[in-house]
């Protein structure tokens, strides 16, 4: 006998993320994964964690097993305040909280945001689990477009003077799963109609560090503070892109008007992030390893993007478009006609290889001819080897 009737009416429709549903697949012998957006183990920093793991066990045992605090460990966020003031952004640790992963600040920040009926503005396409987070709450989501230079910010515009914003949600540095990169004059207009109509941004940024140029753009949380409208814009980032996300570190600069609150939340749910994956960070953070070890995965990830981007022009180029990504994990590609992505995974896992249909990656609007490529866990034969597969599937 079904008992589902006792299950909460927010969750009654709620459905499993379908990345992780491809996974599964994905560990199929002799299945080729190009669909999760997994960093490639081959280049953790074994060593390095090695030496971290010794260093907490020998140093800091008793804090590292014991309870700790609710924003995280102090060490760690004194660390953090240096390694944002690299990336250009001027922070205090105690507006900083330390989560279980980027996912964890993510849903902790629409919980404290998101009332019934409050409007949440995301990229057409966006992130698959910011959509799952936002229906488990009673937010209305809404989308606006994005091309080659990011979320189309003019849309927005046009979308705020009709609609009351609470929230508008992105990853504008090599987006998930779009790879793009919001323009340096769109992200200055973003955060200005951000003070104009009195929304909050909140800025994902797990792979603004992979960069396969040395040119940066400055994060949204930089521009925000520059322009005097720091109160409209959140910024979390993480270390599972960069380090390894076993650890599940992730961080959230917080304006002094959430901060309490987001903390009494992560009360509620966790008490405090993991103690000693937070001990271990903080010892490696000092050892000055980090910069090496994300100078190593993107020249990695450089060539194998190169290496996919080539393959897909040379073997599929008449029938998909995509642009070249500059940094992060991802490829996005549309067929140049009609044709159903999904319904095409099924041929191509008969042929040994697996990819993200676009679709899924859609509030509305769903782009059924896109797909989502990543080439971080690949090695260059397997790329070779799939894109043959994905030719003969079609």
């Amino acid at each position: 006998m079904s008992n589902t009737k006792h299950l909460a009416q927010r969750i009654q429709n709620l459905q499993p993320s379908a990345i992780r549903e491809l996974l599964k697949h994905s560990k199929m012998p002799g299945v080729i994964s190009l669909a999760g957006g997994i960093p490639s183990s081959e280049l953790f920093d074994k060593q390095g964690l090695e030496l971290a793991t010794r260093k907490v066990v020998e140093e800091n045992f008793n804090d590292a097993f014991q309870y700790g605090l609710t924003e995280g460990n102090t060490e760690l966020r004194d660390q953090l305040v240096e390694l944002c003031k690299a990336r250009g952004i001027t922070t205090r640790s105690d507006q900083l909280l330390i989560t279980s992963g980027s996912q964890q600040a993510l849903d902790l920040l629409i919980r404290a945001l998101a009332d019934e009926g409050d409007v949440f503005v995301v990229e057409r396409p966006t992130y698959l689990a910011t959509l799952q987070i936002l229906s488990l709450t009673a937010a209305k989501v809404e989308s606006v477009g994005g091309d080659e230079h990011g979320m189309i910010v003019d849309e927005l515009e046009a979308l705020l003077k009709t609609t009351r914003v609470k929230g508008v949600y992105l990853v504008p540095t090599f987006g998930n799963p779009s790879g793009t990169t919001l323009s340096a004059e769109r992200r200055e207009k973003l955060v200005k109609l951000a003070a104009e109509y009195d929304f909050v941004i909140i800025e994902d940024d797990p792979y603004g560090a992979i960069s396969f140029t040395d040119r940066r753009e400055k994060t949204l949380i930089q521009v925000a503070k520059e322009l005097g409208h720091e109160d409209h814009v959140v910024y979390t980032s993480t270390f599972s892109k960069i380090l390894a996300p076993g650890l599940r570190v992730g961080w959230i600069i917080l304006p002094e008007w959430m901060k309490q609150k987001v903390a009494i939340i992560k009360q509620a749910t966790d008490l405090h992030a993991n103690s000693f994956t937070q001990a271990l960070t903080a010892a490696y953070l000092t050892l000055g390893r980090l910069d090496p070890q994300i100078e190593l995965i993107r020249e990695a990830y450089k060539q194998k993007c190169l290496t996919l981007s080539r393959l897909l022009e040379e073997e599929l180029g008449e029938h998909i478009t995509f642009n070249q990504p500059q940094g992060g994990m991802f490829l996005w590609a549309s067929f140049r006609y009609d044709f159903d992505t999904t319904a095409w995974l099924q041929k191509t896992l008969e042929k040994g290889v697996v990819y993200v249909p676009g679709e899924f990656f859609f509030s509305d609007h769903a782009d059924k001819r896109t797909l989502r490529f990543s080439y971080a866990t690949a090695t260059d034969e397997q790329l070779v080897e799939a894109v043959k597969r994905l030719k003969a599937a079609l």
